[in-house]
Parts: structure tokens; C-alpha cells; sequence
């Protein structure tokens, strides 16, 4: 209805609960406020200067889609973290170099853009927050991370992740985890090989120009192999293979965390400190529908690693290499 009539009639409502003389209240009809009176809750707001960025207004709660790039933000605002319903947030092109763990309460949250900022690192608690279950998009890119943490194939309805224009000399280790991962862009880094987990994306769109890939040689292995195996080794593989439940309650914590990057030897079995190291030549067109040429020379193959429990598997397939070649 009418502001001052609605303001009015609650003047009315407080004096008759005081005991007022029902003839002296200020009574008047109340006419509904018509559909373009009423102003809708707002659910999207554009910033692109620093000079319209709000310092003493507060942002709509209902926001779905806040874009704030261009403003010079050196870090997250406090209230952007209360926005519970944003399912877009865009802090692109700004000098943010870390990221709170209250972005996981952030619970609608599908679309994350933080592209061209300062950023070094992905911190373990926003893998471990709700955005497990809500992030699909995420833009990493022109930042300065070296790594991201195991913890981060997590993330498992990451739909697009864009790393381009980094510092990464890995990969996460089990990126095989991202099954809804279709595309994924990682030019212009510093990786020398993929991960062996890599072989078990599904990709429509692949980009990895631009990395310094090395030669794969089988040949050449990296041996961490310990003969015999000590007593830990045996117990943590059998605890993977035979899928033992475990968890901080019966183990020390970084006994956890080594079985939680257990590598996978080529017969399937697991192995954590005792192994054989190699680099093999995968062509990318195995995980992806379109590869982005990975060089100048028109290549789509790339080095991934692959690991051997034991003497015996990696002789195997050394047969099986030379033969085919």
C-alpha cells in the first residue's frame, strides 16, 4: 500500500494497543499499491569501475549475480559473504591474492570468476566447503598459482575449469574424480607431464598450449622402488586393495593422507612410497572431443605418468612397449 498511509495505520495499530480511544485513531482505508509501484528484489548488479563500487550502501540481499571486476579489490568483501542466494560471482580483473573460507557458505554458489588476479594458492577449506556440491564453473586464470591441492578434485561438479596463464608445475594428482569435468584449459603454465589420473577425463575441450611437456622415454625410469617392501608399505597397500575402512579415528593423520594418494600400478593394484616412475606419450584426442594444439607443430600428445608396483609389472610392459615399437 502507500508508504504513509501504511506508516499511518501501524501508528493506529500501536496507540490501540496502548489503550487509545478508538475514535481518536488516525483510521483510513488502505488501497493496494499497484504492480509498478512495487519495486521487484533485485537480482543482479554489474560493477565495473572502482568509483561505483558501493562503500556506505550495502548490496541487495537478494543478489543472484554480482560482478565487481575493475575495482582494484584487494581482497573479498565481507558483505559479498553474506549474499547466501549468488549463483554467479565475478571479481574478475581486480588484485585479490586470497581467498576467505567463507566463500564456502556461499551455499547456491555455481560460477566463480576470479581471472586476472593475484591469487598463489586454492585454499584446502573451500575444497572442503559446500561447494563440493554447487561449484560448476570456475576461472583461475592470469593468476600466479603454482599448485592446487589434493584436495581439490573434491569439486566434483566442476563442469568448466579454466587455469590458463599460470605458474603450475602439476596438476592435481586425481584429477580422474572431476567426472563431470568437460572443459578444461591450462595454457601457458609450466607443466612438464599430466598426471596418471588424467587418463580417466571426459572432455568435450582441451586446452594445454604452451606448456614445457619433456620427452617421454620408458626407458629411462625413475626407480623408488624399496626391496623388500617395508612392513608399512605392505599394510597400506593390502588397507587400499582390499578396501579396509580406515579414517583419523585408527590412524595417524598423515597415515590418511598417504593412503588418500595412494598411485595406481598398471595391474591395478596400489602402491604409496615403493615405486617404478615412468612418462609415457598419450594422445590427448583418448580424453578429449577437440584438443587445442599442444605446440607449434600441430602435436595433440603429451606425457602422462604412469607407475609399477613392482619389477615384474614394469618389465611387462616394457615387453609390450618394445614390441609395439
Amino acid at each position: 500500500a502507500d508508504v504513509s498511509n501504511l506508516k499511518n495505520f501501524l501508528s493506529a495499530v500501536r496507540l490501540a494497543h496502548q489503550g487509545a480511544d478508538i475514535g481518536a485513531l488516525p483510521l483510513s482505508p488502505l488501497v493496494p499499491a499497484k504492480t509498478s509501484e512495487v519495486e521487484k528484489p533485485k537480482t543482479k548488479m554489474i560493477i565495473t569501475s572502482r568509483r561505483d563500487y558501493p562503500l556506505t550502501k550495502g548490496f541487495p540481499y537478494s543478489l543472484e549475480h554480482l560482478q565487481a571486476s575493475y575495482c582494484k579489490l584487494a581482497r573479498i568483501d565481507t558483505r559479498v559473504l553474506c549474499l547466501k542466494k549468488l549463483r554467479k560471482l565475478d571479481l574478475s580483473h581486480n588484485h585479490i591474492k586470497q581467498l576467505p573460507a567463507t566463500i564456502g557458505d556461499l551455499i547456491c554458489l555455481q560460477e566463480l570468476n576470479l581471472h586476472n588476479n593475484h591469487l598463489e594458492s586454492f585454499s584446502v577449506a573451500l575444497c572442503n566447503s559446500t561447494l563440493q556440491k554447487s561449484l560448476q564453473f570456475l576461472d583461475l586464470s592470469q593468476n600466479k598459482i603454482k599448485a592446487l591441492p589434493i584436495q581439490f578434485c573434491q569439486l566434483r561438479e566442476l563442469v568448466n575449469l579454466k587455469l590458463d596463464d599460470n605458474e603450475l608445475i602439476r596438476l592435481p594428482f586425481k584429477m580422474g574424480q572431476l567426472s563431470h569435468l568437460r572443459f578444461l584449459s591450462a595454457a601457458r603454465n609450466k607443466l612438464p607431464f599430466l598426471p596418471s589420473d588424467f587418463r580417466k577425463l571426459s572432455l568435450e575441450n582441451l586446452d594445454l598450449f604452451g606448456n614445457p611437456f619433456e620427452q617421454s622415454n620408458p626407458l629411462v625410469p625413475n626407480i623408488q622402488l624399496k626391496i623388500p617392501l617395508t612392513l608399512l608399505e605392505c599394510a597400506a597397500r593390502a588397507t587400499v586393495n582390499y578396501r579396509i575402512p580406515y579414517g583419523c579415528h585408527l590412524l595417524p593423520a598423515h597415515l590418511c593422507e598417504d593412503l588418500q594418494v595412494a598411485k595406481t600400478c598398471q595391474c591395478g593394484s596400489a602402491c604409496l612410497s615403493s615405486f617404478i616412475q615412468i612418462t609415457v606419450t598419450m594422445n590427448l584426442h583418448h580424453v578429449a572431443h577437440t584438443v587445442v594444439l599442444v605446440d607449434n607443430m600441430g602435436g595433440t600428445e603429451a606425457p602422462v605418468i604412469c607407475y609399477f608396483c613392482s619389477l615384474h609389472c614394469y618389465s611387462q610392459f616394457l615387453d609390450r612397449y618394445l614390441q609395439s615399437n
